[in-house]
């Protein structure tokens, strides 16, 4: 088999290495794999697994399913964790061999009945075990996710002409039938590189908890339709199972990074600077609304402080951000001026805290280099676009809301968002009053309409 020469290049100089290993090593005409992370997942990662075991079975012969079953040493792990892992590695290795015997009586045995009636192909990787565990300074899903990624390139069948797809999911996610399929049909019609797939929160068990993720939902979903107006191409949600990508893709931004928590965000920024991540929603995946507190911040965090009563998370950025951040793209992409002062001053123009926060990241001594850099037009745009990217983006934003745009109320915001877009909310909103619980959930159907 002849390994392209971009990933070659990649396993040798950037992959984690020969300390892990996928179980089993090999398998025939392979064009897509899913990764999957698992830290203390027993209860949940088997129904994952079998919701991904109903996807049609053309779309099972060519996907294999990598478990990633990771912790750090035990300086970093609970004892109670570190067994979960190795009870997930038990079954785990008795689907992989096909021993029946070892998993008729365990918790999840209806799940795993139908894993392995489906010809579900799932493959692991022990990053648990003493001598295998991850060091204790990378330990995290950043590290795990790199570690199933990196080992995956050597899975796929590149003799074929197919795009060979990487996928992330989480081990609490679920996802539905069509999920394999929809993700290559984009890929395929629409050329894309990178990709993120539609999501929708699972259902939370409390209520408390489940007002806890509608709050962050319509957070996640605000910020992401206030960047789409703005014509940001950094207009997507950052969510670790959501995202796809090509294997060339992958290799080209010198793979996932180490980081113990907003690995997302970062991959897919430095995707979005080598071709556009495209949206995927013809399925929808279904990530947890459980809290936790193994990272410091995301959706688990999130959840889990506001059930904690911990903060005011009825509130929003100022609409005007976008606004201001509009304006300044729509500027930018123009470039009537070359000269750094004179930018900066129409970005005081447009709001005296968008040329303080050029000024503080240095642009004066940005620009120039950029245009120096650039041969044309289309490049200086290039440039400066990977050079204003989506977390220069986010910096904007949170600058401007502490200086000078300070948060509004989550409703009003979300109202004067939808007026921007020509749009209007199914609910009447009164200012300075939470609507109810329903009320929420019908914007919140609204909002994700609108981004499919």
């Amino acid at each position: 088999m002849t390994v392209p020469a971009a990933i070659e290049k990649y396993l040798k100089q950037y992959s984690v290495g020969a300390r892990w290993r996928i179980v089993p090593g090999s398998f025939e005409g392979i064009d897509t794999v899913v990764v999957i992370p698992a830290l203390a997942e027993s209860d949940h990662i088997f129904r994952t697994l079998a919701d991904l075991s109903e996807n049609p079975p053309d779309q099972l012969t060519r996907t294999v399913v990598v478990c990633v079953v990771n912790n750090g040493d035990e300086e970093t792990v609970s004892a109670e964790a570190f067994a979960d892992n190795q009870y997930t590695l038990k079954i785990l290795r008795s689907l992989v061999e096909d021993n029946g015997d070892d998993i008729t009586k365990v918790r999840q045995s209806a799940c795993i009945d139908r894993i392995r009636q489906s010809g579900l192909q799932v493959a692991y990787i022990d990053a648990s075990s003493p001598g295998l565990e991850m060091p204790g300074k990378s330990a995290g899903v950043g590290f795990a996710r790199k570690i199933g990624l990196d080992l995956s390139l050597e899975l796929f069948d590149y003799d074929t002409d197919s795009i060979k797809l990487l996928l992330c999911l989480d081990a609490d996610t679920l996802v539905e039938p069509a999920y394999l399929a929809a993700v290559r049909d984009s890929f395929e019609k629409e050329q894309l590189t990178a990709a993120v797939i539609a999501f929708a929160h699972q259902e939370a068990d409390s209520a408390d908890e489940q007002a806890a993720i509608c709050c962050y939902e319509l957070f996640l979903r605000y910020y992401v339709l206030g960047l789409r107006w703005a014509a940001s191409p950094y207009a997507f949600h950052s969510i670790g199972s959501t995202m796809a990508c090509t294997a060339e893709a992958y290799a080209a931004v010198r793979g996932m990074n180490k980081r113990r928590a907003g690995e997302d965000f970062y991959f897919l920024d430095k995707l979005a600077k080598i071709g556009r991540v495209g949206r995927i929603t013809a399925t929808t995946v279904h990530p947890s609304a459980r809290p936790s507190g193994r990272v410091p911040f995301g959706t688990g965090k999130r959840i889990m402080s506001f059930t904690e009563g911990k903060g005011n998370y009825y509130c929003l950025y100022d609409p005007r951000s976008f606004i201001v951040l509009k304006t300044w793209l729509d500027y930018m992409s123009s470039l009537r001026e070359m000269d750094d002062q004179a930018i900066l001053a129409h970005a005081g123009g447009i709001h005296p805290s968008l040329e303080a926060f050029l000024s503080e990241r240095r642009f004066s001594e940005v620009w120039p280099r950029l245009v120096e850099n650039s041969g044309d037009k289309v490049h200086l745009n290039s440039h400066f676009s990977r050079w204003f990217d989506g977390f220069e983006t986010f910096k904007l934003v949170r600058y401007l809301t502490n200086n000078g745009l300070p948060p509004v109320d989550m409703f009003v915001a979300l109202q004067r968002l939808m007026e921007m877009m020509a749009k209007k909310l199914p609910v009447d909103i009164t200012p300075g009053i939470v609507p109810s619980f329903q009320m929420q959930m019908e914007i919140l159907e609204y909002l994700r309409e609108i981004d499919r």
